[in-house]
């Protein structure tokens, strides 16, 4: 063996491995879907940078005879892809999942280059192939294994004959019901709840198998989706007795293309056997081919709502219930919750609580992490609302935010997965009651920068300097408003 030819093992070696890293980083991202990856990436030039370029240059380099230069390419791109990791803010975690994808690529890699030395031969239009066999058995072997994880948490659910599951789904602020629902019921019943946003059938599956106690009396999901079909999958696993179908709009309308598709994604979740009641939104169309039987499941909430007075001190209202009026009381911000407690309260008042009991529960509900929460620090005063990507909710953040009388500081990618109409409407607004607008990211910077005329902009392509930009540019007595908020990799 010449030592040409264990340079370009070598260097054969670290560009699957590192086409590896970069591959395997995306899938973790997407959720593991190579068509997104593909298709709905919101930065191609990376695919060209890390993955394209690299590929061609090391190829054409084989085909010429200068195999001891691929070295060269396999460094550079060692090099770049650090750089590119220690940027994100959302590295890669070394999963189960990740590492069985690694040892594969170990074995084919070896295979390959095994094969290579026993027949002396080497095809660079084959260097990738040990790179397609480890994506091809891990996509199998991990179809395979969540097929039996899935069966184990169905008999899980099955042995738990008295738990009550609530499945939860809305464009946005599904969270948002999740977790004041839990506050509520967990004043009567044992209550567990997916944990922060998880909200796919994978991710349930594990939550189910790893998290949920027998203990528990009432189970609340949430059930999110990219794809038509993903609501159905999760429904036809939870089979859950209760449903909450929150407000429907235009988010994610870059996977569903229609707000027509997004409606009937979202009402999958009524495919359940064994429903019983469906909470849904008042403003939500119903799809146009909606089964009679389904309607007759459904309650509109809320019945009646009035009053409303959101401000930065808190949230009042009252909601109709069997002709009276009930007035409620929250710390938590923001007019548009008013129909996330609506739907909080009307599933607790399906479970037997009483109406007393439930505007206690209200009144101390504790704010929801990043949804509208107000912090006070360094003689400033906080909005995070980094968890609110939906052009109502960062409206309203923005709203309340006007109301404030000193200066007015706002952080914000716009939004993500919407149209160019919203994005516009928003930063339109934004140059009405902001004096700064911090634009992060390169994904709406164009709109942002078109429309913001009367407020300060400033535009960072990365958010690694915005902590740096922030302490320059704010002052004591400042309002800072962090709405939305987007990895780097978006």
């Amino acid at each position: 063996m010449t030592i040409e030819y264990f340079i370009g093992i070598v260097a054969r070696f670290l560009l699957n491995f590192e086409f590896a890293y970069y591959l395997i980083t995306l899938l973790q991202w997407y959720n593991y879907s190579l068509y997104r990856i593909i298709f709905m990436h919101h930065k191609f030039m990376w695919h060209i940078w890390f993955f394209l370029l690299p590929l061609s240059l090391a190829t054409a380099l084989q085909i010429q005879g200068y195999t001891e230069y691929v070295m060269l390419i396999a460094i550079a791109l060692l090099i770049a892809l650090g750089i590119w990791r220690f940027k994100q803010d959302k590295p890669l975690k070394f999963t189960k999942r990740v590492q069985r994808f690694f040892a594969l690529c170990l074995l084919f890699v070896l295979l390959d280059e095994g094969l290579g030395i026993l027949f002396e031969t080497s095809n660079p239009f084959m260097n990738l192939l040990p790179l397609v066999f480890a994506l091809v058995v891990s996509n199998l072997y991990e179809r395979v294994l969540l097929k039996q994880y899935r069966q184990i948490a169905k008999d899980k659910l099955e042995v738990m004959s008295r738990l009550k599951i609530i499945a939860i789904t809305a464009s946005f602020g599904k969270t948002s019901i999740k977790n004041f629902l839990q506050q509520i019921l967990s004043t009567h019943f044992s209550v567990y709840a997916t944990p922060r946003s998880v909200n796919t059938l994978t991710g349930i599956i594990a939550d189910v198998n790893e998290n949920l106690d027998y203990s528990a009396d009432i189970y609340l999901a949430e059930a999110g989706a990219r794809l038509k079909g993903d609501i159905d999958e999760i429904t036809q696993f939870l089979q859950p007795q209760y449903t909450i179908i929150g407000e429907v709009g235009a988010q994610h309308l870059e996977y569903f293309k229609t707000l027509e598709n997004i409606t009937n994604t979202k009402f999958e979740i009524l495919n359940s056997s064994r429903l019983r009641k469906a909470f849904v939104f008042e403003q939500n169309t119903l799809p146009k081919d909606l089964d009679s039987q389904k309607k007759k499941l459904i309650s509109f909430y809320p019945t009646g709502c009035r009053n409303v007075k959101a401000t930065l001190e808190g949230t009042s209202f009252e909601l109709e219930y069997k002709g009276n009026w009930y007035p409620f009381h929250t710390q938590i911000l923001g007019a548009f919750n008013v129909g996330n407690i609506a739907a909080a309260v009307s599933m607790a008042l399906e479970l037997g609580m009483r109406m007393s009991d439930i505007q206690h529960s209200v009144s101390k509900f504790e704010p929801v992490p990043h949804r509208l929460q107000k912090i006070l620090t360094n003689q400033k005063l906080i909005l995070d609302d980094s968890f609110n990507g939906n052009l109502k909710g960062m409206l309203e953040a923005a709203r309340l935010a006007s109301l404030y009388e000193g200066r007015k500081v706002v952080v914000t990618p716009g939004i993500v997965e919407s149209n160019q109409e919203s994005n516009i409407e928003l930063a339109r607004y934004f140059d009405e009651v902001f004096d700064i607008v911090i634009i992060t990211g390169t994904l709406n910077a164009k709109i942002f920068s078109k429309h913001i005329v009367k407020a300060q902009k400033i535009i960072l392509h990365s958010k690694e300097s915005l902590e740096g930009m922030l302490k320059a540019c704010t002052l004591p007595g400042d309002l800072i408003l962090f709405s939305n908020d987007a990895p780097n990799f978006i």
